[in-house]
């Protein structure tokens, strides 16, 4: 069964064994508003927690994705290259890059779910 991460920065990773599912929250499209394009990284290419990734961008913004884990980049979300407005539609199914995370460790610098609503609720007051 996956468990699923957040960061403050609005990503979350979805692990499942050794591989992360990472995506931007629910929370985080919603701010963007329409996505119109996804930055994302190669397969292959390494990825460290919080450092940029990839970038989203919107009608409104281009916010910088921050990675929650470190890892190898094992597989990309084609889908969004012709469709980036699946993350309107789904964000928390619709993953931007999938890894092989390198230090599990990392996991418990994050939020469960809990505690990402209360972080979203302090950042809206």
């Amino acid at each position: 069964m996956s468990k699923i991460y957040y960061s403050p920065s609005h990503e979350y990773v979805k692990v499942d064994g050794n591989i992360g599912y990472v995506g931007i929250t629910d929370y985080a499209q919603n701010a963007l508003g329409n996505v119109v394009y996804v930055d994302m990284p190669e397969v292959g290419d390494d990825v460290e927690a919080g450092e940029d990734f990839g970038a989203v961008e919107s009608v409104k913004a281009a916010s910088d994705l921050i990675a929650p884990v470190s890892g190898a980049v094992v597989e990309i979300n084609e889908h969004l290259i012709d469709n980036p407005r699946l993350i309107n539609e789904d964000a928390m199914n619709n993953w931007i890059i999938k890894v092989e995370l390198t230090d599990p460790a990392e996991l418990e610098n994050l939020m469960d779910e809990e505690a990402y609503k209360a972080h979203c609720a302090t950042e809206q007051h």
